[in-house]
């Protein structure tokens, strides 16, 4: 175990609202380690189909092995990237179940909320760069298909005032590079 300054920053937003783009592009600024939420979901889902008891467990084990270890090495930082629901307390209850690991590094954690229209994400959605990344959104229709269901279905950015513990930092990217969305964000927590 290593007692060097750490820093997590996790990443939250609707589908296609930028958050493995921004997450890329704070990397280069910070060089921080990026482990943006499609790397484990894309690899669990060839074996199992999204969102079974098999395909959670699995995710969440290789996720967790993955904290466990940065937790317990040099690295001064890691990115994550998530879909956040707003209305399932569980997903609030395992967000803090990841800070947590990272308690022995008495670490900074750094909460960014990623906010983008509907139209401008239906857009991204079908973006070149992230069909390369994920192979799971390559059949668009089907993503797109998802991704209206998943407006509908659950609440992915914050109400005014909500959550104010943990401090995030807000930011409408629909009309904003990557770059600039990961400049803004270094700026803000003055991340070096």
């Amino acid at each position: 175990m290593t007692n060097s300054p750490f820093s997590f920053v996790l990443i939250f937003g609707p589908p296609a609202s930028g958050k493995m783009t921004v997450g890329q592009e704070l990397q280069k600024l910070t060089e921080y380690k990026l482990f943006y939420n499609h790397m484990s979901l894309e690899l669990v889902n060839q074996f199992f189909d999204f969102g079974t008891p098999n395909f959670r467990k699995l995710d969440k084990k290789i996720r967790f092995d993955i904290f466990k270890a940065v937790a317990n090495s040099a690295i001064n930082g890691l990115i994550f990237t998530l879909v956040w629901d707003l209305n399932d307390k569980g997903d609030e209850e395992y967000i803090d179940e990841i800070v947590h690991l990272f308690k022995d590094r008495n670490p900074k954690i750094y909460f960014v909320e990623l906010q983008c229209t509907l139209e401008e994400r239906l857009i991204r959605n079908k973006h070149e760069h992230r069909l390369a990344l994920k192979p799971t959104k390559r059949n668009v229709d089907a993503s797109e298909k998802r991704l209206l269901n998943n407006e509908s279905k659950y609440r992915m950015n914050t109400l005014e005032g909500e959550i104010p513990y943990k401090s995030i930092f807000k930011i409408n990217n629909t009309h904003l590079a990557a770059r600039e969305v990961a400049e803004k964000i270094v700026a803000h927590f003055g991340l070096e």
